[in-house]
């Protein structure tokens, strides 16, 4: 199947750029859980109606959780809720009788909730297309805090702001390729407003995220309405990569696995997962993230098993002796779960950062990986193609894979290149200096290259990592090649910090 990358803009010539649409930065920039009020109100199922009024009337607020523990730091599938609306539609219909009534017959489930990591954009959507006024809010499916659309007041954005909701409600790979083909002008939109790069990144990754979930759903429908029937086991779909790690540039390609809880290669529950796996990509692909060329993803046996056999990878990776057979394995320490069972995911990761922390050659083979080669002429400038520098090989990689590589040695379970970092520079590991410098570049080199596809796809050239120079100022020019001259010793810095 051909790939239709729907980013790109349509017309036979010269695409025109849509008009500018501002967005209101702080819904990109603020996440749910600086947000949202914590901890949230509980009240037992069987607390009389009238009490929690009395109680919603003292405390000032429009809502109130109910569960049969009445404490929150619960599963959210615990918890329902009642609102002002509830109340006011029980007493209109049952008078006084409504006011004896325990709350829990009045309360709605399941609840509507939202990641506390979510940016507040998403619930600005969430909240507008389900027609709610209040989500609760989660962290790792437990629940911390509630949202309300008085918090939100202050945040009115664009019509960008409902490509999450939109994607999620997809009914189609058509209506997917639809949506997905708004991402640049929302990136666009962000760069114009000033946002931090790496939280453009974030935004285009959870939005991939978002779209394989989506894409995975409608693959299983389709499994079942061709006959294949439901699933034979748990299974849990992942995306790999910069993807997982909340790194995504404009038009990322695959890179996904899925785990699942029982079967052999090429049993029953592997050839599910295959054809699984096969429309998933075959969906992405339509919808324009196009195939994997190294072939990461779920519809490839080597990206998709059981849990055992996952964890038989994991003890085949850290036993290699050559780096060269380790292509594609670092990725999979970057993977986010986006459908099905996380505990899964979760339970392979954990082996994964476990076992490869304990076999420090491992960590050192990923490390002897990193090397890009020469960037420079012998004068000391760019070797340039066609005026331009892939600064995604030169800067990005070494940078990540420094990172990654460290974090796995060290025990580090973080996820994002950021924060990686930042706990290498809290535990003194490679001193501050050199991780610093390593966290100010990353972020710039982000910039730098959605700024450079950005221009690239409204001009209508094919997008990829390589940016022209001659297009950046004076200052950004040296300040890259500084930059990038300094990656060059990343081997040397990894191989001097395994033991730290």
């Amino acid at each position: 199947m051909l790939s239709k990358p729907a980013i790109a803009p349509a017309g036979p010539s010269r695409p025109q750029a849509p008009a500018f649409q501002p967005v209101d930065p702080y819904a990109y920039r603020h996440r749910v859980g600086s947000l949202m009020s914590s901890p949230p109100v509980v009240v037992k199922s069987t607390k009389p109606t009238r009490q929690v009024i009395d109680l919603m009337v003292k405390r000032k607020i429009s809502s109130v959780l109910v569960s049969d523990r009445g404490t929150p730091d619960r599963p959210i599938e615990e918890y329902g809720i009642v609102t002002e609306r509830d109340l006011l539609r029980r007493i209109s219909s049952d008078a006084e009788r409504a006011f004896d009534m325990p709350v829990g017959s009045i309360a709605t489930r399941p609840l509507i909730s939202i990641r506390a990591a979510a940016f507040a954009y998403r619930a600005i959507g969430r909240m507008d297309r389900l027609k709610v006024r209040h989500l609760a809010v989660h962290d790792g499916g437990v629940l911390v805090g509630v949202l309300s659309a008085r918090d939100l007041l202050r945040l009115r954005a664009a019509a960008a702001i409902d490509l999450d909701d939109t994607i999620e409600h997809a009914k189609d790979a058509a209506e997917l390729a639809a949506t997905w083909s708004m991402l640049p002008g929302v990136v666009r939109s962000l760069i114009g407003e000033a946002i931090d790069p790496r939280a453009v990144a974030e935004i285009i990754s959870d939005e991939l995220c978002s779209l394989t979930r989506r894409a995975a759903v409608l693959a299983e429908q389709q499994m079942q309405i061709e006959g294949h029937g439901p699933p034979p086991c748990a299974y849990a779909v992942l995306v790999l990569g910069s993807g997982g790690r909340g790194e995504s540039l404009i038009a990322p390609d695959q890179d996904n696995a899925i785990v699942f809880a029982d079967g052999e290669p090429g049993g029953a529950e592997d050839s599910w997962f295959k054809k699984l796996g096969t429309k998933l990509a075959d969906m992405l692909d339509i919808s324009g993230v196009p195939y994997c060329k190294g072939g990461v993803m779920a519809a490839n046996a080597a990206f998709r098993g059981s849990l055992d056999i996952w964890k038989g990878r994991v003890e085949d990776w850290v036993r290699r002796l050559r780096p060269e057979d380790l292509l594609n394995v670092d990725i999979v320490y970057d993977l986010r779960p986006v459908h099905g069972d996380t505990t899964l995911a979760a339970q392979f990761i954990e082996y994964a950062y476990d076992r490869g922390h304990a076999e420090p050659v491992f960590a050192k083979l990923l490390g002897e990986q990193m090397t890009t080669g020469n960037p420079f002429t012998v004068f000391g400038g760019f070797q340039l193609e066609n005026g331009r520098l892939d600064i995604k090989k030169y800067g990005l990689f070494p940078i990540v894979a420094t990172a990654r590589t460290l974090a796995i040695r060290h025990g580090i379970r973080e996820r994002s290149t950021r924060a990686r970092l930042e706990r290498l520079i809290a535990q003194d590991i490679g001193g501050e200096r050199d991780m610093k410098a390593m966290l100010a570049g990353h972020s710039m080199l982000i910039g730098l290259l959605l700024a450079q596809q950005t221009h690239d796809i409204y001009a209508g050239i094919p997008v990829s990592n390589r940016i022209e120079i001659n297009a950046l100022t004076r200052e950004q020019q040296a300040e890259l090649k500084s930059l990038i001259k300094r990656l060059q010793s990343a081997p040397d810095l990894v191989r001097d910090l395994m033991f730290a």
